[in-house]
């Protein structure tokens, strides 16, 4: 049984099924394979996350989208296909939005969300910044946003026709954000950074 990282080859590429048997206490994601291990959040992380997640909850509450936060399993299928054994990329987003519950089950969601939210903390901004953005972008997420805790700004790159990311210009701390997904999604910085 598996109990450590450190009984785990990093160099090794795995799928959701190892991931599964895995009885590790330290937080995990796979990206294509590759054990990622993430950091617990700051104090400063997760009361951005908790204020992001109050405006988010007032705008899809009795709506049919449903929203979660970290830690929720996201597996992104390989070729699309729904098997565990397929799956090489399970992340644990600081906020994501499910609107198809198709992609819904017990364990988390398969399949790509609508809207992804991570938060940039010291230490893992290069795997959201590259390696996520291109798991995202492959997967079809329609909408990624990149908060900038250091900066305070987000960053929201939306999924074109060819199934690229177009970034839009940076919203800062003192504005009101509108999804572009959902329009009528707005967020006011003002009450997200601290």
């Amino acid at each position: 049984m598996i109990t450590s990282i450190e009984q785990l080859d990093l160099t090794k590429q795995y799928t959701y099924a190892d991931y599964l048997k895995w009885q590790i206490v330290e937080r995990l994601e796979l990206i294509k394979g590759y054990i990622r291990q993430m950091s617990a959040p700051s104090r400063e992380h997760q009361a951005i996350s908790r204020n992001l997640g109050r405006q988010i909850d007032a705008y899809f509450y009795a709506r049919k989208c449903e929203w979660y936060s970290a830690p929720f399993d996201v597996r992104i299928p390989r070729f699309d296909k729904k098997i565990e054994k397929e799956v090489i990329t399970v992340v644990q987003p600081d906020i994501c939005v499910i609107c198809d519950e198709l992609k819904l089950d017990k364990r988390g969601c398969i399949g790509a969300p609508d809207l992804i939210v991570e938060i940039l903390s010291p230490g893992n901004s290069k795997k959201e910044m590259r390696e996520k953005f291109e798991v995202y972008e492959e997967a079809g997420v329609k909408e990624y946003w990149i908060v900038n805790t250091l900066d305070k700004n987000v960053l929201i790159y939306t999924l074109n026709e060819a199934g690229k990311y177009i970034g839009q210009r940076p919203y800062v701390e003192d504005e009101i954000m509108n999804s572009f997904t959902f329009p009528e999604l707005s967020i006011d910085l003002n009450k997200v950074f601290i």
